[in-house]
């Protein structure tokens, strides 16, 4: 298995994969169930003739799986604006932000040599340092690598650091704008604080588990992209949101701007899966607004 990592990493989409592990935790168990079994909705209103499109991605995917979804190619040609979560912008980007760091991260109190000597190596091209990343961001980024690299198996030429990574990259071929709903220095932010304050036995604990499951290719935790890319989707939307940091006020706010832009532009909104899902999601809070949400089959 390949242990190095692509020239550029900007640990951009870090924070947006715990959002949607979030999300998996709770969808695991459907006893309210409702299953649409799609990742693309139309949002129209009947005050003006914009046609929007949420989109719910999974950030490990990338250019495989998009190029496959013709609905949704069709769709995104169709709008003026993509609002993602964020943007990656020059200067700004998780790679910057991380290495102006001045404090390092002591490894050895949460790592065994052998595991340390993984990391080493898997970061031996990267221009991101890696002992001024902390323990919370180095999993959340392992997590993403092992579902890209073991899980989906990604192509080697599909350089997208994820799926939102490449839609921006596609929206801009097509000279469509780019929105970004809040910044990376948030988002950076936000995975530490979702944890702030858990043991280093437990930092320990799942780190070398992660490290293992790279290792081994070990596929037997891959029901999550599994289900995705199956559309296997039960949105629950009468439970309530469990994580009021990383889902309801993150939507809450988000919803602000949303709903401003999609009265003026026809949008392509691209956000973790787990934002439209629950009594918090989009999908809930666009409906209250009194957008009309009609899901589209995608496969």
């Amino acid at each position: 298995m390949e242990h190095t990592i692509k020239r550029r990493i900007y640990f951009v989409t870090f924070v947006l994969l715990l959002t949607f592990q979030f999300g998996v935790a709770q969808i695991n168990s459907k006893k309210n169930s409702d299953s649409i079994n799609t990742v693309l909705f139309k949002v129209t209103s009947s005050n003006n003739n914009h046609v929007s499109y949420l989109f719910g991605t999974h950030h490990a995917f990338g250019k495989v799986f998009f190029d496959s979804l013709t609905k949704v190619n069709q769709a995104l040609a169709s709008s003026d604006l993509v609002i993602k979560e964020n943007l990656t912008i020059p200067g700004e980007t998780a790679e910057d932000i991380i290495n102006r760091r001045t404090e390092i991260t002591q490894w050895q109190n949460y790592l065994s040599k052998e595991e340390l000597s993984y990391i080493k190596n898997l970061f031996a091209t990267s221009p991101t340092d890696f002992n001024k990343i902390t323990p919370t961001e180095m999993y959340v980024f392992l997590n993403r690598h092992f579902k890209q690299q073991v899980c989906i198996n990604k192509s080697a030429d599909d350089t997208s650091l994820s799926l939102d990574d490449y839609i921006a990259t596609k929206a801009v071929g097509q000279n469509i704008e780019l929105y970004g709903l809040e910044t990376t220095e948030e988002q950076i932010k936000l995975i530490n604080k979702d944890v702030e304050g858990m043991p280093r036995k437990n930092h320990k604990r799942r780190l070398s588990n992660i490290i293992e499951k790279i290792s081994t290719q070990n596929i037997n935790d891959c029901e999550e992209t599994n289900w995705y890319s199956q559309m296997d989707m039960d949105y629950q939307l009468n439970t309530p949101c469990r994580n009021a940091l990383i889902l309801t006020d993150r939507n809450d706010k988000w919803m602000k701007q949303i709903e401003d832009l999609i009265e003026k532009k026809n949008c392509f909104i691209v956000v973790g899966l787990s934002h439209l899902m629950y009594g918090c999601g989009l999908i809930n809070q666009l409906t209250e607004l009194g957008y009309t949400i009609t899901p589209i089959k995608v496969k």
